[in-house]
């Protein structure tokens, strides 16, 4: 089996580069955004069903367990905006997650202190079945 662990992670490009939500946003990362994506405009880019948030099925259909590490005063990719819509849509399909909130983290700093969580984690589900 495999698994996911994600750090503060951007799961909708609406939310950051976009800026189009809670949090600040960055005009340069959501033009560079519009110009990978080939997005001929805004419109098209915030109807596109490209994020993680919009594609949990296949993940969650093979059993795939996710683990969000994430700051609760995250400005920047706001937890209830990313991980927030992941937890909810993930659980609905089926799937497993598994969060550890930072109470009054924003963004940065990454990880954890003791990151011995994220480690068991990992060897827990990236070894089961070997």
């Amino acid at each position: 089996m495999s698994c996911i662990y994600a750090d503060a992670p951007v799961c909708d490009f609406k939310s950051w580069p976009g800026g189009k939500g809670m949090g600040k946003g960055d005009p340069k990362n959501w033009a560079l955004v519009m110009s990978l994506w080939g997005f001929k405009n805004e419109a098209e880019a915030l109807a596109a069903k490209v994020n993680p948030i919009d594609n949990l099925a296949p993940l969650a259909k093979a059993g795939v367990p996710l683990l969000h590490v994430f700051g609760d005063a995250d400005d920047v990719v706001p937890w209830e905006e990313n991980t927030g819509i992941v937890e909810k849509r993930y659980r609905e399909l089926g799937g497993s997650i598994t969060l550890i909130r930072k109470p009054g983290v924003g963004h940065h700093p990454h990880g954890l202190e003791d990151p011995s969580p994220i480690v068991g984690f990992i060897l827990r589900n990236a070894c089961a079945g070997q």
